[in-house]
């Protein structure tokens, strides 16, 4: 992707440092959650590997296009944190599992529209 952007103007659209934006690129820092919205947004894709079709990707995508800790995400969902945390990783059940996987199939994941 050639937008000819510096690091300054990178910087200015992710609401960071230019320092940031330096550790990002050369891989001695990650973006931190709440930062996944604006760069998928930037890059027009998910740059991580979901799949939508499991439950836990849902939950992943979710979280990473609104920019949501597990914490928030359990929080909004109405469930204990480590039911997050847990459902995540493929494990376990719960009684909201059925209701949280029905709001998520039907969840719009296009990128461009959030």
């Amino acid at each position: 992707m050639e937008l000819k952007l510096f690091q300054k103007d990178l910087a200015i659209l992710f609401g960071v440092s230019e320092d940031c934006i330096t550790y990002w690129e050369n891989s001695r820092s990650t973006p931190q959650i709440q930062y996944y919205p604006a760069l998928i947004r930037f890059l027009g894709y998910y740059p991580f590997e979901l799949d939508l079709t499991a439950f836990e990707g849902r939950i992943k995508a979710f979280r990473y296009i609104n920019g949501l800790s597990q914490k928030q995400f359990a929080t909004l969902m109405k469930i204990n944190p480590r039911t997050a945390q847990q459902w995540e990783k493929g494990q376990g059940n719960g009684p909201k599992r059925a209701e949280i996987d029905q709001y998520l199939v039907n969840y719009n994941f296009n990128i461009n529209e959030h």
